[in-house]
């Protein structure tokens, strides 16, 4: 290659590096935006204007006449956004004037929140980067997993969703059993037609709320790909997911790559995006079955905690080269 090539090269890198880093900037800024347009409709900014000193999530949401858990992940993502100031040693909360100026009613035509209304968010978009990425990257993970699938395993992935990664392994490992569950009905059927089409017969796919019920010593390895921090009860779904898995046996987790503390996601490149994700549909997924809310960014530090608690050992947390979105987390049977 001529010299000339190699530095058109470096220079398109270079020109590709910057795009994704302001697509990056714009898919943050546009969720933001969804969280300003929230800020305005609940009365939030008005009430934070209203109180101007530092406040905690509960004394907001007091307020504001608001539920606390939905106004502690919102104020998240004002925080990482730098909308809302953050004391982390009180864990409170302060609206800036110079801020409110642009954000209440109060501020009359100069309200920019309001405008904001007009703006929606796409919240599930997980499959990709998983699919994708089975055999070259998430695989290799786990030492002889490849092998061991080869000579045949029983496989279970909670959560499934359309079963896209059950599917691509089924196909792979025709010597290895596996299971997709996930509690909402319309995916799982489109996973039954996609692998009735395959002609795969040794996948199954179920309708099942994963909290409730699991076979005991029944799997060799389960995987559950950014579905634990959604779940109605996560503690308990770990702690079946423990029992589900024979002596030995993998738990292979993906979640999202944040920290449990707000404090430590504040230059987080993603942050203000999961925190609008969480607050418009993980979060609202299991406080709709009356669930606690985890929230998308439970972060690394509880998330270790709980695979701990729920008798998991040897819980190693990787990352893939490049992705700044997700965690990898491997655990044993204990």
């Amino acid at each position: 290659m001529c010299n000339a090539c190699k530095v058109n090269v470096a220079d398109q890198d270079a020109a590709t590096e910057h795009f994704a880093g302001e697509l990056l900037d714009t898919l943050n800024r546009a969720t933001l935006g969804l969280g300003l347009a929230i800020g305005h409709r609940t009365g939030l900014f008005d009430s934070m204007a209203a109180m101007n000193c530092w406040a905690s999530s509960e004394e907001i949401a007091a307020a504001s006449a608001c539920n606390e858990r939905y106004v502690r992940e919102w104020l998240g993502a004002m925080v990482t956004g730098g909308v809302v100031a953050f004391d982390s040693e009180a864990t409170t909360y302060f609206l800036p004037p110079h801020h409110a100026a642009l954000l209440t009613r109060s501020a009359g035509s100069n309200n920019f929140a309001r405008t904001f209304q007009f703006l929606a968010v796409m919240a599930e978009d997980s499959d990709g980067n998983v699919v994708e990425g089975l055999f070259t990257k998430i695989l290799p993970m786990v030492d002889g997993l490849a092998e061991r699938l080869e000579e045949g395993i029983d496989v279970m992935d909670i959560g499934c969703g359309s079963g896209h990664a059950m599917i691509a392994l089924a196909k792979r490992f025709p010597n290895s059993r596996f299971v997709g569950r996930d509690l909402c009905e319309k995916p799982i059927l489109a996973a039954r037609r996609q692998a009735g089409a395959e002609g795969l017969t040794n996948i199954t796919f179920e309708v099942a709320d994963v909290s409730e019920r699991m076979e005991s010593d029944g799997y060799d390895l389960i995987t559950a790909f950014d579905v634990i921090h959604d779940q109605r009860d996560p503690a308990a779904v770990l702690e079946l997911v423990q029992d589900a898995l024979r002596p030995g046996g993998t738990f292979l987790m993906q979640d999202l790559q944040a920290s449990s503390k707000l404090a430590n996601n504040i230059d987080h490149a993603l942050c203000p995006f999961l925190y609008m994700i969480s607050t418009m549909h993980c979060m609202t997924v299991s406080l709709a079955q009356n669930g606690m809310g985890l929230g998308s960014v439970w972060g690394e530090e509880l998330a270790v905690q709980m695979l701990g608690d729920a008798g998991f050992r040897d819980v190693t947390v990787q990352r893939l080269e490049h992705d700044i979105q997700n965690n990898w987390y491997v655990s044993m049977s204990g």
